[in-house]
């Protein structure tokens, strides 16, 4: 219900909120799809309906580890200025085994140079596959959301939630969604972004 009256607000007149920056891996780069049926794409296809002015940005590469977003990040913000980052990154690492520590660390370097740069920043988490470990992927799905506590930002916990564990919306190799999913993740998305981009349209409209 939210959606719709967010949508409809929207609708009645343009409203400039400056760019997204989405800053993934291949959950958010459309691995295995045509790239026009990714959640990136529903989200600016979503944006364009309610006319809101808003330029969406997918800097999301397949195989991408938060130490290459880190390295990328400068020059993305540099070249965009975006208002809102979204960072979805870390799934990589978690799956080649990278000590915690290291991706805590680029998170929190990423978010920071996003805030020092002037946008508001959406934190999006993962889990990963119970083989890893309960000791590894407990630890590894908290430390988004002990990221997002210490840096005062948006986080949604889990890109997959209500995907993940279902078999027919994932592709073959049990990590990608399908195409048919891929409304679901925007959904998730959409529960963080959306107050991000009221907040936006408030400092928007301030004189």
């Amino acid at each position: 219900m939210r959606i719709v009256i967010f949508m409809l607000v929207l609708l009645s007149s343009p409203v400039s909120a400056g760019s997204v920056l989405v800053l993934g891996d291949s959950l958010s780069a459309a691995y295995g799809i045509p790239l026009e049926q990714g959640w990136v794409s529903l989200l600016r296809q979503r944006v364009e309906q309610a006319r809101l002015d808003l330029d969406v940005v997918n800097a999301s590469v397949s195989g991408e580890t938060t130490s290459g977003g880190l390295s990328r990040l400068p020059g993305l913000l540099a070249a965009h200025q975006p208002a809102i980052v979204m960072i979805e990154l870390g799934a990589n690492d978690g799956l080649r085994g990278t000590p915690l520590d290291i991706v805590r660390r680029n998170l929190q370097q990423m978010v920071d140079q996003a805030q020092q740069a002037g946008a508001r920043v959406l934190l999006i988490g993962n889990r990963l596959p119970p083989n890893y470990g309960p000791q590894y992927t407990q630890a590894f799905f908290e430390l988004f959301a002990e990221v997002a506590r210490e840096k005062q930002v948006t986080l949604v916990p889990f890109l997959l939630a209500g995907v993940a564990e279902d078999w027919d919306l994932m592709q073959d190799d049990g990590y990608h969604p399908r195409a048919e999913a891929q409304p679901r993740l925007l959904d998730t998305v959409w529960s963080g972004l959306q107050p991000l981009l009221e907040q936006q349209m408030e400092t928007e409209k301030a004189p």
